[in-house]
């Protein structure tokens, strides 16, 4: 059942627990968080939206509600077929890709192998993957560590060390902002989260760079000054998609939306009415 309504309200459609808010007569904007992010990490930006768009944000397999799914599920080509079954039910065509970190780059493959279902892509510290196979079994590798810690038992640990990385601290600075942060990461299952990262980590992920200029959607993909690597592969990107805008947001790190919030919703609004 599709509900419309101020706040997203929660459904579950092929084993994909969502929200959806507006009217869906209106343009389409799907929502896919990060890696231990959730469907309500989007409530802001969706209530910013509320009455010019049908908005939809997702629990990704392993993530908040969306869990015991088919082990198939857990990687980026079931997670994709999982969005496009929600979208079915939901009887939305094609619909704008709002995508951070982790769902930026399903966003960008959803794009890519799915072409006729996004009608533009909105990135935030996204990338295409690793073109280099040494450097994607490496990344296996380390993910597989972290997925075995995710399982035994030391889930608080973990997400100090998560957040302890170089790539958040900028958000660290904020005490207030990352323990909200924390408490949500918590709200998620481990053991589902381990799965994640074995089936959708980066270093499990098709590469998908030499697709690029097979693009034809408007795109923005938006990055915070503070996080070097990707602003870098932001530019990279733009070079093999000319038709890619960017945007470098001052001051910021990894998590934009969450540590420059207005910044964010102007560039998405801006976005969203201008492509």
């Amino acid at each position: 059942m599709t509900r419309t309504s101020r706040e997203a309200a929660p459904e579950a459609a092929a084993g994909l627990n969502h929200g959806t808010s507006g009217d869906p007569a209106d343009p389409a904007v799907l929502f896919l968080h990060g890696f231990m992010g959730r469907a309500d990490d989007w409530r802001r930006t969706v209530s910013k939206l509320d009455g010019r768009f049908f908005c939809v944000a997702v629990d990704l397999p392993g993530h908040g509600a969306s869990t015991g799914l088919p082990p198939s599920r857990y990687t980026m080509e079931g997670a994709a077929l999982g969005v496009l079954d929600l979208l079915d039910e939901a009887r939305v065509r094609r619909a704008t890709l709002v995508g951070y970190s982790m769902g930026g780059r399903l966003a960008l493959y959803l794009a890519l192998r799915h072409p006729d279902r996004c009608a533009g892509l909105f990135l935030e510290s996204a990338s295409p993957g690793l073109d280099d196979a040494v450097e994607r079994a490496a990344r296996r590798a380390a993910d597989e560590m972290k997925a075995v810690r995710l399982e035994g038992g030391e889930f608080g640990e973990f997400l100090r060390d998560w957040y302890s990385q170089p790539l958040f601290a900028p958000l660290a600075r904020d005490g207030e902002l990352l323990r909200r942060t924390l408490e949500r990461r918590r709200e998620n299952d481990p053991n589902e989260l381990a799965k994640s990262l074995r089936g959708m980590g980066t270093g499990s992920q098709p590469a998908l760079w030499e697709e690029l200029p097979s693009l034809r959607v408007p795109v923005l993909a938006v990055s915070g000054e503070l996080d070097e690597k990707f602003v870098g592969i932001s530019h990279r990107m733009k070079a093999l998609y000319p038709g890619m805008r960017t945007a470098v947001v001052p001051g910021v790190g990894h998590n934009v939306h969450a540590e420059a919030t207005e910044t964010y919703l102007s560039l998405l609004e801006d976005f969203l009415t201008t492509s």
